[in-house]
């Protein structure tokens, strides 16, 4: 008999692979970070209004104006979160800005303890401090792809973005009620009118290869992985998806290893394992009648900014 997670651990993966190259395909662009995040924003947003189109979950669909606002504000937290990330890559490396970023999870524990009272265990508050001792680590002994160390202001601009991303995550949290792929094309959407701007000082390539790798990253990259994404998460037990949510990291530092010729020193590889250990580790111990904090984000790491379902709609 086939195993019915067959199908959901490979659109995981996949989805989650695709991550670890998105910083490749940003460089490879040549375009500035507001551009390239522009275009994602359009060709991606685009692609999922068809696709919302063609299931019919538009047609169903009432929005009330806090649902508009808050995904509104979802759309701005999660363009600026792109545009630092990808800033991040050409001051420090693929590999180094996506581990780091990688303390979001870890960020988010925080703000919901903040802002919705969840309660954070100390085993959270150990992890964090573990975590960020990770990043002073990288900090002072990473080098970027030119052999020289790696610039503070693209390790700060990786913990900016992950508190973005955090930002992004808890304004989702308000609503679980909402499609995903409703949630992330109106999130594009607002991403697209916000950024249209920035394209007078931050102008999209001029070549045709540019704006080809502009295209991949807001089909493949974008809408692609957004699907491939919500068609399995909610399928799959949370210690998979935590457990397959370490290729996204992986598969990035071994991109930047193989295609940039990033030099990984053995306390930088020291560091990132603390930053991944800490942040993409599976909760332990019983479940209380309200989810923690803790336990909402170890579903796994969801590089597009929006929510991760803990299971299906229908």
């Amino acid at each position: 008999m086939k195993n019915p997670e067959t199908r959901p651990v490979l659109q995981w993966s996949a989805a989650m692979a695709l991550s670890g190259t998105i910083g490749a395909v940003v460089l490879e662009s040549g375009a500035a970070a507001p551009a390239v995040a522009f275009a994602r924003c359009l060709v991606g947003g685009v692609l999922l209004v068809v696709w919302c189109l063609a299931r019919g979950y538009l047609r169903s669909w009432r929005p009330s104006l806090r649902d508009l606002l808050l995904a509104a504000l979802g759309g701005v937290l999660l363009v600026a979160n792109w545009v630092l990330l990808f800033t991040s890559y050409t001051l420090s490396s693929i590999g180094v800005s996506t581990v780091v970023y990688h303390t979001q999870p870890l960020i988010l524990v925080g703000l919901a303890a903040a802002f919705l009272g969840e309660k954070v265990a100390k085993t959270h508050l150990a992890r964090a401090g573990f975590a960020f001792a990770g990043v002073v680590v990288i900090s002072l002994s990473a080098h970027g792809d030119d052999g020289q160390p790696v610039r503070f202001a693209g390790i700060a601009l990786a913990l900016g973005a992950a508190v973005l991303y955090a930002g992004t995550s808890f304004v989702a949290k308000q609503l679980t009620h909402v499609r995903p792929h409703l949630l992330a094309a109106v999130q594009l959407a607002v991403g697209t009118v916000l950024l249209a701007p920035a394209l007078a000082f931050t102008p999209l390539p001029h070549s045709v290869p540019g704006l080809l790798w502009l295209v991949l990253l807001g089909t493949v990259h974008t809408a692609v992985m957004y699907v491939l994404m919500y068609a399995s998460i909610g399928k799959l037990p949370t210690t998979t998806v935590a457990l397959l949510s370490y290729l996204y990291p992986v598969v990035a530092v071994v991109v930047d290893v193989l295609a940039f010729g990033h030099r990984l020193s053995w306390p930088e590889g020291l560091g990132m394992l603390a930053v991944l250990a800490a942040a993409l580790a599976p909760q332990r111990g019983g479940r209380s009648r309200s989810r923690t904090a803790g336990e909402s984000v170890t579903r796994g790491s969801d590089p597009c900014g929006t929510r991760t379902p803990a299971r299906p709609r229908r």
